[in-house]
């Protein structure tokens, strides 16, 4: 799925693969433990051998973060294009409320100059504290969370204020934004939020697209972001924030520009994704994630 998001990306950006500076994956189901998933995707797409590879782990908000730390590689003139990207499979216990409201999914994007951009950051930050809501230690195959505690303190927890610093620090309201995207783990979660932070349902309906499949844990955020710029017009206001257990956000503020409408067309759409996507039973699923496994 990231070789594939980072192939969409390129065709998007209209560069070759061997100017990005750097590959970040942020996830938190990478295939190896001691390996990384930067160098599988920087071969696939032919970035390397003159490109940073490395991972990113900060639970669902991996991805954000590695946005952020490209910007700053970006920005500091350490390379003129960073690929970044927040990417995860559906990891629920047998039983457990992940397992349906969980999928898998991400998205893939490459930072550069603000005259090539679709939308430039005007601003970021992060808010952080240590919240123990979600974790998975290494020797466990599937992660825990302590329930009562994902949404107060850990996802409003953050969400909200990390929402309301971006906006005091950019000297913003709600209504300066055509479209906010927050981190999705349900329906109800972002609805809840939105709502206490004043925004109307029309500025988040469009990013909210995630929980139609389910949250895709470091691609959650990324996806409602990645189908708010299919849609979203030059000079329109975008709002992010992401939410990773343990726990923090990310707080993003974009501005889209005249080069959105010309990316278009020249790879799938979010929706084109869940559009051709094929229902199974749940024993096929069972068996297609090795969930029958006895050791």
């Amino acid at each position: 799925m990231s070789i594939e998001a980072a192939r969409n990306a390129l065709k998007r950006a209209g560069i070759d693969a061997q100017r990005l500076g750097a590959v970040w994956i942020g996830s938190e189901s990478h295939p190896y433990a001691v390996k990384p998933t930067g160098t599988i995707v920087a071969e696939a797409i032919g970035a390397t051998p003159g490109a940073l590879a490395a991972d990113w782990q900060f639970a669902c908000k991996a991805g954000s973060e590695a946005m952020q730390a490209a910007i700053g590689l970006v920005g500091s003139g350490m390379a003129d294009y960073a690929l970044s990207i927040g990417m995860d499979t559906a990891q629920g216990r047998p039983g457990d409320a992940l397992e349906y409201t969980a999928g898998a999914g991400g998205a893939a994007y490459i930072i550069g100059p603000a005259e090539e951009a679709v939308a430039v950051c005007q601003g970021s930050l992060s808010y952080v504290t240590d919240t123990t809501d979600f974790w998975r230690r290494p020797v466990t195959h599937y992660p825990s969370h302590a329930e009562r505690f994902s949404g107060d303190p850990g996802y409003f927890g953050h969400v909200v204020p990390a929402a309301e610093k971006m906006m005091r620090e950019m000297g913003t309201q709600p209504e300066d934004y055509d479209y906010v995207v927050v981190h999705q783990p349900n329906r109800k979660f972002p609805e809840r939020a939105m709502a206490s932070l004043g925004f109307t349902r029309s500025q988040w309906q469009t990013g909210l697209l995630v929980s139609e499949i389910g949250n895709t844990y470091a691609g959650s955020a990324l996806i409602g972001l990645s189908a708010v710029l299919d849609a979203a017009e030059p000079g329109q206001r975008i709002l992010v924030v992401s939410y990773g257990s343990g726990a923090g956000s990310d707080a993003f503020d974009l501005l889209v520009t005249e080069r959105v409408r010309a990316v278009r067309g020249l790879a799938p759409a979010t929706w084109d994704y869940i559009r051709r996507r094929t229902p199974i039973d749940y024993a096929q699923y069972v068996r297609m994630r090795n969930k029958l496994a006895t050791r």
